[in-house]
Order: structure tokens, then sequence, then C-alpha cells
């Protein structure tokens, strides 16, 4: 029961995150959005890890759990809001949300069994990420700042007195979104599975903060010393609540997989369908048929993932 409420909480607050997420995006660009809501993170766990006891011994192979959480975590961040700011956000998190399949073909790597249910599911999801990608429909309308991004960009690549190349269509942005959810999906399925290795031997604050730590270091300090953090009025809470619930989120997570890391992140990862849901009241955002078929595989695929590996 545990696996289960800690896999749905994790799915409820990531979707909130990514909601908030794929709005500050398209204001202040990806990298900033990231930058912003890792240091809001760091800034909320760092009090409680003072306070959290004595630091365990950092084995090797402990080193290397939370060197995949905090970089896959942090990568796997930039290349979704990327692909949410061009998006549909149905679309990227569908795709991002098979890390928990991408999780459970690791731990098989790693040596746990895999039966042959649970093969097949994996096949009907990758399935739906393949149609959920290579679908064409409207992409979501960029922001003003990213037009005026995207006309200097192809300007600046024009060759000099030659045709300015014409803008992306929609279907070219919408399968490059698609790319960008699915190499975040990737990057997330190693992070997932660090996060979930070093929950079992860190207190529930440390486990959470790689991600935190590597983000500042790594995005937040070096765009603050090269002038190029960005934020608005309007963003400003949506970054906070970024922040806070994927702090929640993943504490919620690193729960449930104390008791089973393949239910607890297969739920999690049901954060795409309680987006998907949030995008069409708040957003009025439609997907295509083919679209929709692919996510509503992607989601049984996922569900009926935790049932057999259960």
């Amino acid at each position: 029961m545990i696996a289960i409420l800690g896999g749905l909480g994790a799915a409820a607050l990531w979707a909130t995150a990514n909601l908030a997420s794929s709005r500050s995006s398209r204001m202040i660009g990806a990298s900033s959005t990231v930058a912003w809501m890792m240091l809001v993170g760091l800034a909320v766990t760092t009090p409680f890890a003072l306070v959290s006891g004595p630091l365990p011994d950092i084995t090797p192979t402990l080193a290397v759990w939370l060197t995949a959480s905090g970089l896959g975590g942090v990568i796997g961040l930039m290349l979704m809001y990327r692909g949410l700011r061009i998006g549909k956000i149905g679309v990227v998190l569908a795709l991002a949300s098979t890390e928990g399949a991408i999780a459970a073909i690791i731990s098989v790597v790693a040596g746990e069994r895999l039966t042959l249910a649970a093969a097949l599911v994996l096949g009907v999801i990758a399935i739906g990420v393949a149609i959920v990608a290579l679908a064409g429909g409207e992409a979501a309308e960029p922001a003003a700042v990213d037009a005026s991004a995207a006309s200097s960009a192809v300007a600046s690549s024009a060759p000099i007195g030659g045709p300015i190349p014409r803008p992306k269509t929609a279907a070219a942005l919408e399968r490059r979104a698609a790319l960008f959810g699915a190499a975040a999906a990737i990057a997330f399925g190693f992070s997932v599975y660090g996060t979930a290795m070093a929950g079992k031997s860190l207190p529930l604050v440390l486990a959470v903060m790689p991600a935190r730590v590597v983000g500042v270091a790594l995005v937040f300090l070096p765009m603050a010393v090269a002038g190029r953090l960005r934020m608005t009025r309007r963003a400003a809470p949506l970054v906070v609540i970024v922040g806070l619930c994927e702090v929640l989120g993943n504490a919620s997570y690193i729960l449930g997989a104390r008791e089973s890391i393949a239910i607890a992140s297969v739920l999690a990862s049901q954060f795409a369908a309680f987006a998907a849901v949030a995008a069409f009241f708040l957003f009025r955002e439609r997907l295509t048929l083919h679209q929709r078929s692919g996510f509503v595989a992607i989601a049984v695929g996922v569900a009926v993932l935790t049932i057999v590996r259960g």
C-alpha cells in the first residue's frame, strides 16, 4: 500500500510541477526554469538535511546511484522543459512518463528477472511511444520570446546574401518536442532508478538532494555568472511551485520505492495522465486521434506493468 500511495502522490505532485513549468519555460526559457527551481529545491531541503543526522559512508556503489540520480534528473528536466516550450503538454509528458518502464529495464540489466507478461507490456508501451512521437498535429503556441528567438536563430543560419530559411512547421516543432520528451524519459529512467537505490541507504531528505545540488552547481551558478538567468514577476510563483512540487514528489516516490521500486516508479509515471487531463481543462489542449491512441496505450501499459510486476 505504501508503494501505491507513494507512487500516486509523486504522480500528482510531478504533474502539478510540469503544468507550472510548461508556463514558466515559455516565459523565461527552459534553462532558467531549471536553474531557479533547483535553487528553490536546495533552499527548502538544506535546513532539513542539516538536522537529519550524520552523513552515512559514501561507498562507490552509493556514489554511482547519487550521480545517476543527480545528473539524470537535471538532464531530463532540461530536455523535458525544452519539449514543453514548443510542444503539447500531453505529448511531451506521455513520452517522458515512460521513465518507469525504462527504470524497469535498467533493473533487469542490473539483475532483476523480467517475466514474459512484463516484457509484453513493455512492448505495448514502446508502441505507444512510437505512435505519440510520430503522430502529427498542431504544436502548442510558442510564446512571444520563443518566436523572436526562433527568428533570430533562423536568420543567423542563413547564408550571407542568400534566402532566409522558412520557419519550422507546426508538425516539425511537434516532432522535435516529441524527441525531447523521449530523450528526457531515458535520462529520467536512470535518475528514478538511482534515486530509489540511494533512498535505501540515505535519509529521505538526503536522497532528494542530489539533483538539487547538481542543478545549482551546473545550471544555476554558471548562468548567474554569465548573466543569462531570466525571471519575470509572472514566472516567479510558477518557479516556486515547480521547485516545491519536485522535492515533495521525489520524497513521496522514495517512500514508495522503499517498499517496491517497480510499483512506485510505474505509478509515479502516471503524472502524464494527470497533467494531460488538467491541460485539457486549463489550457483547452487537444490531441489528435493517433496521439490519443498512443497515449492510452502508454497509460494502460504503465498501469498493467504495475500489476504484472507487483
